[in-house]
């Protein structure tokens, strides 16, 4: 580990101490990711994918997303955890941001909860809110971390950082 692990203060997480393969959590927090002056997802009922030297990413259910805002890009990617992800674009009025979400339509068995929800890039919205907080993205353009003040690294996805 060519790293040292930030301090964990009260009512804090270190992402060192999530696991690998990751595990798949309910969180009941208000999610929010706003686009061009719109709300392009607003749940309660999110699943965070929490992985090892990763802040979480929240994956929302569609009902909760303003789908017509979501158009489906010519992209996808395998992840050895959950399997093919195809991608989203997020598009309000003459506002466009590539491929800036991602869902699983038939992820593997350990993470089929998430069937078919959607996952945003923070870095490529204009904004996203856990608890009404705002969002930090997860540095790197590989992963879409959010990173909030309950969350401690250092963090995977900066320059030097990819053999951690």
């Amino acid at each position: 580990m060519a790293h040292k692990r930030d301090p964990v203060g009260p009512g804090q997480e270190s992402v060192w101490d999530y696991p690998r393969p990751p595990r798949l959590e309910p969180t009941s927090r208000r999610v929010e990711v706003r686009f061009a002056g719109v709300t392009v997802a607003d749940t309660t009922r999110a699943f965070r994918v929490l992985e090892t030297s990763h802040p979480p990413a929240f994956y929302i259910p569609r009902a909760d997303c303003a789908c017509g805002h979501l158009v489906p890009v010519d992209r996808a990617s395998w992840c050895e955890w959950k399997g093919q992800a195809s991608y989203l674009s997020v598009e309000v009025d003459d506002r466009v941001a590539q491929a800036a979400a991602w869902f699983y339509a038939d992820p593997t068995p350990p993470f089929s909860a998430i069937a078919g929800h959607v996952a945003f890039y923070p870095s490529r919205m204009d904004e996203c809110r856990v608890d009404g907080e705002r969002v930090r993205a997860q540095e790197g353009d590989f992963y879409a971390g959010w990173i909030t003040d309950k969350i401690v690294g250092p963090f995977k996805g900066a320059p030097g950082t990819l053999g951690w």
